[in-house]
């Protein structure tokens, strides 16, 4: 059975990193487009980024760039999502998700995904 669970979530201090961990299992990572998304309150769900091994690094929102990246272990079948300089809008639920296949989808575009974790950004 496939199953996706972030951990690594919590509160910091504005300006601050954190690192975002998606631990699959029951699938292997390697062959999935995998996807990190975040949902503010009262807001829609936002694409962030996408890693799968025939695209690349792909930015949904591009004013992310430079501030987050994606990193992947495959030998753990983990996926990490670091993220820098740390604003208090930032504050979200973050959610990895997966799509079989080499190439990233649209945002749209993926099956399965995780339960979601909580980042706080606050003095």
């Amino acid at each position: 059975q496939l199953k996706l669970v972030e951990s690594g979530g919590g509160l910091v201090q504005p300006g601050g990193s954190l690192r975002l961990s998606c631990a699959a299992s029951g699938f292997t990572l390697a062959s999935y487009g995998i996807g990190w998304f975040r949902q503010a309150p009262g807001k829609e769900r936002e694409g962030i980024l996408c890693d799968a091994m025939g695209d690349g690094i792909k930015y949904y929102a591009d004013s992310l760039r430079g501030r987050f990246t994606i990193s992947r272990d495959n030998a753990k079948n983990t996926v990490d999502l670091q993220m820098h300089s740390l604003k208090p809008e930032d504050t979200a639920v973050y959610y990895c998700a997966v799509r079989p296949g080499w190439y990233c989808p649209g945002p749209e575009g993926f099956s399965s995904w995780g339960q979601g974790t909580q980042v706080t950004v606050s003095s």
